[in-house]
């Protein structure tokens, strides 16, 4: 299933979804200059300069600093993105439920619920990779939070997804539980079933990024649904997110 819209409308302009937007677009360009100028050398030493990676993580925590340039990657990487179809998938859910989640928590709240849901990531994947030196980019763990949140503020949200059908392309109307919880449903499987698999070492998806940023959102977002409204109810199928 692929997402496409939400019938979820806000009242006020998304500033900062839009701006984390462009700035990984801006970024991701930066990154295809890099490569045509300097070769896949150049970019290599750029990921792996402003990547996160998870052994320098571990070492940072073992010696409890908690002020080394080494936490800047965890927010540097969100912006950083392997290819046209990582940048393109991230930006399209990030685009989609972005938007409702900052409408509910306010402009410089979600700014600051996106970079903790990075950090929350990270840690997560560095927890089941501690000594790991390759290094994470991509901003799906931030998103992740994103998407956790959205399931907990609005559940039955109408979210019109595309549901691939042989050689057909469906348009469907779902529930946010039900495309949110598949999802997660996806990454959770998926993570676990790659534990102590060699591969997964070497580079590919990080799942539990996904998982643990996931399932922050969700918390934040049953503490903020506690707190008061679930923002503002669907007007219809059809409306974008």
């Amino acid at each position: 299933m692929i997402p496409i819209g939400d019938a979820n409308p806000t009242r006020r302009m998304a500033v900062v979804t839009y701006g984390l937007i462009v700035a990984s677009v801006l970024v991701f360009l930066y990154e295809l200059r890099l490569q045509s100028t300097g070769g896949t050398e150049a970019i290599s030493r750029f990921v792996t300069l402003w990547g996160v990676i998870p052994r320098q993580i571990s070492t940072a925590l073992a010696h409890a600093d908690l002020f080394s340039a080494t936490w800047l990657t965890v927010f540097s990487s969100l912006f950083i993105h392997a290819g046209w179809a990582h940048l393109l998938g991230n930006m399209l859910y990030l685009w989609i439920f972005g938007n409702n989640v900052e409408d509910r928590i306010g402009r410089l709240g979600f700014l600051a619920f996106y970079l903790f849901g990075g950090l929350v990531a990270a840690l997560a994947q560095t927890a089941i990779d501690p000594h790991s030196r390759v290094p994470l980019v991509g901003a799906s763990g931030a998103i992740a939070a994103v998407l956790g949140a959205y399931l907990v503020l609005w559940p039955g949200a109408t979210v019109v997804t595309i549901v691939p059908l042989g050689f057909f392309l469906l348009p469907v109307r779902l529930p946010a539980v039900v495309v949110l919880g598949f999802w997660f449903v996806l990454q959770f499987t998926l993570g676990f079933a790659s534990l102590g698999v060699p591969t997964a070492a070497e580079g590919g998806v990080a799942l539990f990024a996904h998982i643990g940023g996931f399932v922050a959102g969700a918390l934040i977002g049953l503490l903020l649904r506690d707190a008061g409204g679930r923002g503002p109810r669907s007007a219809g199928p059809w409306g974008v997110g």
